[in-house]
Order: C-alpha cells, then sequence, then structure tokens
C-alpha cells in the first residue's frame, strides 16, 4: 500500500469518529449531589377534598438546621413532587427515601393506588419502609422537627435494625404491601406510630392491612407473637404474669396441612429458646415453660380468630394449602376456606437459664 492511500484511510478514519461523537453516551447529564434534595420520610394524608398531601423530611446539609419539612398537595404523587422540586432550589430525588407514613383515615380507606403508583414509577425503592401515625400527619411532621435538634434521622432510627427496632415492632416493606394486594393467601401488618411524650415515638401496635386497606389492629405484645411466626422474634422478652421476664434466642416453626370434606386444617409446631432475665418469687423452670407456653398459645389463639373473623390471613396460613387447592380455588382462600380452617398451634420452649453467658 502506497504512502498516498493510508493518508486517504487514516482520515476516512478520523472523519468516521467525528461523526460518532454525538452519539457516544456521556455524563454531562449528571447532577452534583450537593444539587439535590435526599428526604428519607415521606408522609401521605388526604385532605377533605380528597387530594394527597405529601410531606417530605429532608436532612438538612447546613449548620444551622438538622431536618426540613416540606409539604404539597394534589392530584398524584408524581406530581407534588415534580411541584415541590420545581420549587426548591436543589432537585428532588426519592431513591434515599428510606419510610412512607400515611395516617389512619388514609389507611382506612385503601392505599392501593400509591402502592401500585410507587411500583410503577421505580423513583422508590421497594425495600422502603412502610408505617401507619395515629395522628394527623401534620401534628406528626410539626412534633418531628421541633425534636430533631439534634438528629434529622429519628424515625429512620427508630425503625433500623442496629438502632431503634425490636421485635414487638412490625417490619413492613412497600413490596411485600404490593404482594399482599396482588395475593389470594397473603395480608400483611404495619407499625402504628405516633409523637411520644417523653420520647420522641411510640409505637401503638400494628395495623392489619387486607388488599392494601387497614381492617384491624393488633397490640404490641401480639405483633411479638406474629413476628415468632415470622421468625423475628429473637431477642423479643417476654413478661409472664407480672413475675418473670424471658429473651427469645431463637424460634422455629413447622407445619403439617390437609384437606378433608373441603374443610382445610393445619397444625403448626412453634419451637422457642428462651433466657430467663429476671424472675420475682420462687417460680420453678417448667413452672415458667408452662405459663409461658399457655400465654403464647392463647395470644396466637386469640390473633387468629380475630383475623379469621377479618378474613385477613396475615399469618400467610394459606401458603401451605398450595399443594391441596387448584388456583381457582386459592382465589377464593381468604372468603371460603381461611373462615373454616382448623388451625392449631403447639408451642414447646426450651429454657436456657444462663442469662447471656456462653459458659458457666
Amino acid at each position: 500500500m502506497d504512502k498516498l492511500a493510508t493518508i486517504r484511510i487514516t482520515f476516512k478514519f478520523v472523519l468516521l469518529l467525528v461523526a460518532m461523537v454525538p452519539f457516544v453516551t456521556g455524563c454531562w447529564d449528571i447532577k452534583d449531589i450537593n444539587h439535590r434534595s435526599l428526604p428519607v420520610i415521606m408522609g401521605i394524608s388526604l385532605t377533605e377534598e380528597n387530594q394527597y398531601k405529601v410531606f417530605l423530611d429532608i436532612p438538612a446539609t447546613n449548620e444551622t438546621s438538622t431536618v426540613n419539612i416540606v409539604s404539597e398537595t394534589g392530584d398524584t404523587i408524581n406530581k407534588i413532587i415534580d411541584h415541590i422540586s420545581m420549587n426548591m432550589e436543589t432537585q428532588v430525588d426519592l431513591l434515599h427515601l428510606k419510610i412512607v407514613i400515611v395516617d389512619k383515615n388514609f389507611a382506612r380507606n385503601g392505599m392501593e393506588d400509591i402502592i401500585s403508583a410507587f411500583n410503577r414509577s421505580r423513583d422508590i425503592s421497594s425495600k422502603t419502609l412502610f408505617a401507619i401515625s395515629d395522628q394527623g400527619l401534620d401534628q406528626f411532621f410539626s412534633d418531628m422537627a421541633a425534636k430533631s435538634e439534634h438528629s434529622g434521622n429519628i424515625i429512620y432510627d427508630f425503625f433500623e435494625e442496629n438502632a431503634g427496632w425490636n421485635p414487638q415492632l412490625a417490619d413492613t416493606r412497600i413490596w411485600q404491601m404490593f404482594r399482599s394486594i396482588h395475593s389470594y393467601t397473603h395480608d400483611v401488618i404495619v407499625p402504628i406510630i405516633r409523637s411520644g411524650r417523653s420520647t420522641s415515638i411510640e409505637c401503638m401496635g400494628s395495623a392489619i392491612i387486607k388488599n392494601g386497606r387497614m381492617t384491624g389492629q393488633i397490640g404490641s405484645d401480639e405483633t411479638l407473637v406474629a413476628n415468632a411466626f415470622y421468625g423475628k422474634s429473637a431477642f423479643g422478652k417476654v413478661e409472664i404474669m407480672d413475675s418473670t421476664t424471658v429473651q427469645i434466642i431463637s424460634n422455629r416453626l413447622t407445619h403439617h396441612s390437609w384437606m378433608k370434606n373441603d374443610k382445610p386444617y393445619l397444625r403448626s409446631h412453634l419451637r422457642l429458646k428462651v433466657t430467663i432475665l429476671d424472675s420475682r418469687g420462687h417460680l420453678t423452670e417448667e413452672q415458667i415453660k408452662e405459663r409461658l407456653e399457655a400465654l403464647l398459645t392463647s395470644r396466637l389463639d386469640q390473633m387468629f380468630k380475630k383475623t379469621q373473623k377479618e378474613q385477613a390471613d396475615i399469618f400467610a396460613l394459606g401458603q401451605y394449602f398450595r399443594n391441596h387447592l387448584n388456583r381457582e380455588q386459592l382465589r377464593d382462600w381468604r372468603t371460603t376456606y381461611y373462615p373454616n380452617l382448623d388451625f392449631k398451634l403447639h408451642v414447646t420452649t426450651i429454657i436456657e437459664n444462663r442469662g447471656n453467658l456462653k459458659n458457666l
């Protein structure tokens, strides 16, 4: 190849590279993190005009304040967020949102629309926690802003497993709410909170959520039993007859299900390992064990009858009949089979009376 041909090929190659420049993606549309607002809490309520009112808890980046609460009303969540972002000097980014809180009235009316919107838009992580406020969100966020002198993450820390969370508190994510709405056999419980008197936040138990709508409420002691059923009760403390407190170390659950004459039967066995933290009087280990098993069995039995009456399967017991019922029958699980379910739970406890000591 002569020298002139080499120059022509090189020139064509350079022209080709120049022509491809407009099609090459770059990072010129990336916004610096200093130009973004990153809310950690979102509150949603309904106004009297049936519009959404959205609150955003945005930790401040300057030294003069620790939290900034902004709110706006509108017909859709995305429109409200866009309007808030338009009126701020930074862009609102919801990817770091940790908790969504709705008030009780909104929860009772149904939350299916906003859960579906969250999953469609993908602006909010499906792992975001969900909670219900026992008081109006105006008052709730006003109290939180007043108590956030030293930290803007009070609510987030309250639900953080490595900080404030304990097994008496329900732990429900947006993806679990979405699954509940579209499942024939799986409902959920959601924590109910309010601003506290001596502490920043108080837990008021858990809401029973069926098809995205709040249908009932259980206490924090019942929530602990539900968490034991979910396998999340470790380190939960149970008080027995106002005289003894035990701590759950581990739990294991097994099930046996069958159908007879079109009626479902389920026998479950909950095995708990516990340790005695304190005890008044002279109860023996055997007496403590008997009373603990009777207490947990009674609590779960009462909770099961309550949810059975409301046709809300928060224990997902229908999951154990997927091999016995076809899809069409499972569609009627909550209304036809669950109210007639014959369910019995047997609780067995093993007491390791060494406190938290590994070796005596």
